[in-house]
């Protein structure tokens, strides 16, 4: 499918959990904003507090974001968010969607970073990726038909998830559907029985170009270092 590619890389190369923490209260925040305060009724929340919960994000910081993205509180952010288009080293096609809450400080350090490859203008590298929405989950049925749930809930395909990201005694499956379905099929599928892990618009890559050994590390590396950005929220590339 072309899975996120930021996820596993962090954890392979690093252990910030600062960094992860951080990027996890902004997801709270951003659902918060886009969704409303109730996860029942807010999918990509109902998402983003499960994961914040399985890295152990403490109780009073997820309160503090959710207040925080409803703007209760003595801090109020309001998040933006920025996409920037353009290739690694080795022409490598890649998405990078920043939150901020200042497009002038944050644009001018993501072009800094993209000097030892090249930023790009909008719409010049979109069309290497599918923009879907993506909805992971597991459910406790082991025997669970996911063909079948995804047929119900509206979902145009189903594939399989990460197995490391399913429980013993469980079944995973990963549903992509059209953006505007996205919290339609994510509300379905948990009326369903399945315990959603992320619902989230996501650029899959189309195709992946091959590299060399030491290639693929030198775009590891550029990826990783945009990836450390304390504004870059996620990165896509068509990197196997």
């Amino acid at each position: 499918m072309g899975a996120q590619w930021k996820q596993k890389w962090r954890e392979l190369t690093s252990n910030k959990k600062g960094q992860v923490v951080g990027k996890l209260v902004r997801e709270i925040q951003v659902a918060v904003q886009q969704g409303g305060v109730d996860p029942t009724m807010n999918a990509r929340l109902y998402a983003a507090l499960e994961k914040a919960r399985k890295n152990s994000v403490t109780r009073d910081t997820i309160e503090r974001a959710i207040k925080t993205g409803s703007g209760q509180g003595a801090e109020k952010t309001q998040l933006e968010s920025v996409i920037y288009e353009g290739f690694t080293p080795h022409k490598i096609p890649v998405m990078v969607e920043a939150l901020t809450d200042n497009r002038n400080r944050t644009g001018p350090e993501i072009r800094t970073l993209f000097k030892a490859g090249a930023l790009g203008t909008p719409g010049s590298v979109a069309f290497f990726f599918e923009h879907l929405g993506v909805v992971e989950a597991v459910h406790p049925e082991a025997s669970r038909p996911a063909e079948d749930d995804a047929i119900e809930s509206g979902a145009q395909n189903v594939e399989d998830l990460d197995p490391e990201e399913i429980p013993q005694n469980h079944v995973g499956a990963t549903f992509l559907t059209d953006p505007k379905e996205l919290a339609a099929v994510s509300k379905a599928l948990a009326a369903l029985g399945w315990k959603l892990q992320a619902s989230e618009l996501r650029y899959l890559a189309k195709s992946f170009p091959d590299l060399t050994e030491a290639q693929h590390q030198e775009v590891g590396a550029f990826l990783s270092a945009l990836d450390d950005h304390g504004d870059v929220h996620r990165v896509y590339a068509a990197l196997k």
